[in-house]
C-alpha cells in the first residue's frame, strides 16, 4: 500500500541518552501511524520535508503528529525526532500520568531563531532523545494561540528580564512555569535538558514551590494592570527625562549593540512633547527614526522595517518583518 521504506517514518525515538545510536523505536498504534503516513503522501511528490534525517530514499526518517496541523510553523516541526504534542488536554495528562515536566517551545514560521533552534536542537536525535525520555514536548504556534503565548511570555519576563522567541519554558504537569528563558545552543540545551531533570527527580518539591511562587507573580502582575489608577504627570516626565539620558546620541535609538525600533518609546516621547512641550523629547524621536529611514534596517525594495538591527548602526538589518 506504502513505497517500500516508508513505513519507517512513522516512528518516535525514544532512545535513552547513553544509547542514541541503537534507538529503541516507539511505534504509534496502527491506526495512527496510518493516519500519518496518510497526511505524508496527501502532501503530493513535491513536498520537502524540512528535516536533515533522510532514508536512503530521500524520504524523512521521522514524522510527528505535528503533520496532521495546518499551521506552517508546527508543519515545520513535523519530522523532528522530537515527541511534539499540540497544546491540549492529552499532553498534560499524559505529564501527570508519569509524573514528567512539561517543556513548552513556542515561536512563529518567521521566526529566524525559532529555526535556527529546530535545526541544532530539536531536528537533532541525540537531543530529541533526552526530550523523549524525560519530558512531555508541547509545540504552540503564537500566531495561532497569542493567548498561551501572553500567558507565558509573561511568566519568562518575570523570570529572565526579557522575552523572545522561541520561547522555552518548563513547566510542571499543571502548566505552571518553574523555568524559563529563550534560545538555546545545542551543548547547553542538552546540558540543561538533563540537569532539569535530575532537580525534577531530586527536588520536586522545591521545583513545585518554585512554579507556584511564579503563578502567583504572574496573577499578580495581571491584576495590577487591570486596576485603574490615577496618571502621575511627574513620573512621566521623569520617565522621558531617562530615555533621553540614554539615547544614542549620534546614530539614534537606545543601546549601543543590536537596536530595536523601540516603537513604544518613541510613542510615549512624542507623547510627552504634546503634553509638556518636551523639545528634548521631539529630538530623541526625530534622530532615531531619520537614522532607521537612511539605515539598513529600512526595506528599500518592498518599503517596511526589518524587526531589528545587528549593529549599533542600523545598517544591518535582521531580515524579518512582524
Amino acid at each position: 500500500m506504502f513505497p517500500n521504506g516508508f513505513k519507517t517514518i512513522v516512528f518516535i525515538a525514544s532512545m535513552t541518552y547513553n544509547s542514541c545510536n541503537a534507538a529503541e523505536i516507539q511505534y504509534y498504534p496502527a491506526e495512527k501511524a496510518e493516519q500519518l503516513q496518510a497526511a505524508v503522501i496527501a502532501k503530493g511528490k513535491n513536498y520537502q520535508a524540512r528535516t536533515a534525517n533522510l532514508l536512503e530514499n530521500g524520504q524523512p526518517a521521522y514524522v510527528n503528529q505535528l503533520i496532521l496541523q495546518d499551521s506552517p510553523y508546527l508543519i515545520q516541526h513535523a519530522h523532528n525526532p522530537v515527541h511534539w504534542y499540540t497544546w491540549g488536554d492529552n499532553a498534560f495528562a499524559r505529564a501527570k500520568r508519569e509524573n514528567k515536566p512539561v517543556f513548552l517551545s513556542i515561536g512563529y514560521s518567521t521566526c529566524h531563531w525559532c529555526h535556527v533552534m529546530e535545526e541544532e536542537s530539536f531536528d537533532n536525535p541525540e537531543i530529541a532523545a533526552v526530550l523523549n525520555q524525560y519530558f512531555i514536548a508541547i509545540k504552540v504556534d503564537r500566531e495561532r494561540r497569542p493567548d498561551i503565548d501572553a500567558v507565558y511570555m509573561e511568566a519568562v519576563t518575570l523570570l529572565t528580564g526579557r522575552g523572545g522567541w522561541p520561547m522555552s519554558s518548563f513547566l510542571t504537569p499543571e502548566g505552571k512555569t518553574f523555568l524559563g528563558d529563550s534560545y538555546f545552543p545545542p551543548e547547553p540545551f542538552k546540558k540543561l535538558l538533563l540537569r532539569v531533570n535530575e532537580v525534577w527527580q531530586q527536588q520536586n518539591a522545591l521545583v513545585l514551590k518554585r512554579a507556584d511562587e511564579v503563578a502567583t507573580a504572574v496573577a499578580k502582575s495581571s491584576l495590577t494592570r487591570q486596576q485603574s489608577q490615577s496618571l502621575d504627570l511627574k513620573l512621566l516626565q521623569q520617565t522621558a527625562q531617562q530615555l533621553e539620558s540614554v539615547q544614542d546620541r549620534r546614530y539614534g535609538g537606545f543601546g549601543q549593540k543590536m537596536k530595536f525600533p523601540n516603537e513604544p518609546l518613541l510613542i510615549f516621547l512624542l507623547d510627552n512633547y504634546q503634553r509638556f512641550g518636551d523639545i528634548k523629547a521631539l529630538a530623541v524621536v526625530e534622530t532615531s527614526l531619520l537614522a532607521m529611514a537612511q539605515g539598513g534596517i529600512y526595506d528599500q525594495v518592498g518599503g517596511g522595517f526589518h524587526r531589528y538591527s545587528t549593529d549599533m548602526q542600523w545598517l544591518g538589518p535582521h531580515f524579518e518583518k512582524m
